[in-house]
């Protein structure tokens, strides 16, 4: 099995990055969409889709699942690394095939609710599923996805994230239900228009 600090070792192709280049506002917003989530750069989301792969393979994954919109890309990425089908939960016009598994998420930044719904005919019992997504802040969609997953029957067994925004505290939600996670790029804060990045260990 992968070790705690192999899944959340800094992976420098991407805090150089985000060191470099990212857009921070205030202490909680930070912005690289000019090469992750809006503008996607194929080559380096294919390359970070391989290393999140390479963490999260020692679990022996079935299926990926993540949530639309901007879970797509490293989600498909990971999935054509490890050669496994991707499963996005649908935010917009969420019509599925029935019967099918809803959650309702407060986003308590942007206001109001989004509902996400996943076809059970995809996440069928005994699937082996890792989550994959974007970004790692409050955890209220990974925790929503696990909770759908194991309705359907699915073992979640980790998830994996591109950027961890350490200070929101998503991490210990997502393990507080027995997920391991792994992430490429840890934020431990924003100040001064700059991402301070967990460094290093050993």
């Amino acid at each position: 099995m992968t070790d705690a600090h192999d899944l959340t070792a800094p992976y420098r192709p991407l805090t150089r990055r985000i060191e470099a280049e990212a857009t921070v506002i205030g202490e909680q917003i930070l912005r690289i969409d000019h090469f992750l989530n809006h503008r996607i750069e194929p080559a380096f989301i294919m390359e970070l889709g391989r290393e999140l792969a390479r963490r999260l393979s020692a679990f022996h994954p079935t299926l990926i699942l993540t949530a639309e919109a901007s879970g797509i890309a490293p989600g498909l990425a990971v999935a054509q690394a490890l050669n496994l089908p991707l499963v996005y939960a649908k935010k917009y016009a969420p019509q599925v095939e029935s019967p099918y598994i809803s959650r309702v998420i407060p986003s308590p930044t942007k206001g109001g609710e989004t509902k996400l719904v996943m076809s059970q005919r995809y996440v069928q019992p005994g699937a082996r599923v890792v989550l994959v997504d974007d970004f790692l802040s409050n955890g209220r969609t990974a925790v929503a996805l696990v909770d759908m997953a194991r309705e359907a029957g699915a073992e979640v067994l980790a998830a994996g994230f591109i950027v961890e925004k350490r200070f929101k505290r998503g991490h210990e939600a997502v393990e507080a239900l027995g997920v391991p996670v792994a992430t490429l790029a840890q934020v431990e804060r924003l100040a001064q228009g700059k991402a301070v990045l967990r460094p290093p260990q050993g």
